[in-house]
């Protein structure tokens, strides 16, 4: 047996939208279940996000600092942020992202992994890019606000960010799932057999 998520899609039979923010929005669907009866979910639309794990020479990874509100904590995270436009390429917004939050450039750049972070309770779908070669930016720094105003960057070695994520110190998806993954793609095949910036993205697809 292959093990791989494949798409399916059951019948709704009516669908209503309660709720619309800036961002996201909350969908009612009444949902076919496979004996027949009619159940009712509740989830946030999400457009979509890109997350970057940089890495620089030093085998250390560029980290942030945020006041995340609905959690209450302060979390240690990866350069990240939404696809602004349906269809966007997410490898420029991720080029984006990580020039806005860290004034940071990188010249080589891949697929790490692709996520839906609570598929139970929300559509979001997050590509993991691994970003190396790092420089600074050229022009003006971003100028950010809100809980960004706030924000602390670090470049923190690779192994330090595992041992927290593995002691219960590190929470935040992006960071957990990008860290982790490239210690294991170093154990597999290595960083040159992940795949290209531009890969399909079946979940939010785009124009290469």
């Amino acid at each position: 047996m292959t093990i791989k998520d494949t798409p399916e899609e059951w019948e709704v039979r009516a669908t209503e939208t309660p709720f619309k923010g800036n961002k996201t929005s909350v969908r009612t669907d009444d949902v076919v279940m496979p004996d027949g009866s009619v159940v009712r979910r509740d989830y946030q639309v999400h457009p979509g996000s890109v997350a970057v794990l940089a890495l620089d020479d030093e085998d250390r990874v560029l980290v942030l600092r945020q006041y995340r509100h609905p959690v209450r904590h302060k979390l240690w995270e990866i350069p990240a942020g939404l696809l602004d436009i349906p269809g966007e390429n997410p490898l420029h917004a991720a080029q984006r992202e990580l020039y806005e939050e860290a004034h940071v450039k990188a010249e080589t750049w891949r697929v790490l992994t692709d996520v839906y972070t609570t598929p139970g309770g929300c559509d979001e779908a997050v590509r993991i890019f691994l970003a190396r070669d790092l420089s600074a930016a050229e022009g003006e720094r971003f100028e950010v606000e809100d809980e960004e105003a706030d924000m602390e960057l670090a470049r923190v070695p690779l192994d330090e960010l595992v041992r927290g994520v593995l002691a219960g110190e590190l929470h935040n998806n992006c960071l957990v799932v990008g860290a982790l993954s490239l210690v294991a793609a170093r154990q597999g095949d290595g960083l040159d057999a992940l795949r290209p910036a531009e890969a399909p993205w079946p979940a939010r697809p785009f124009e290469a």
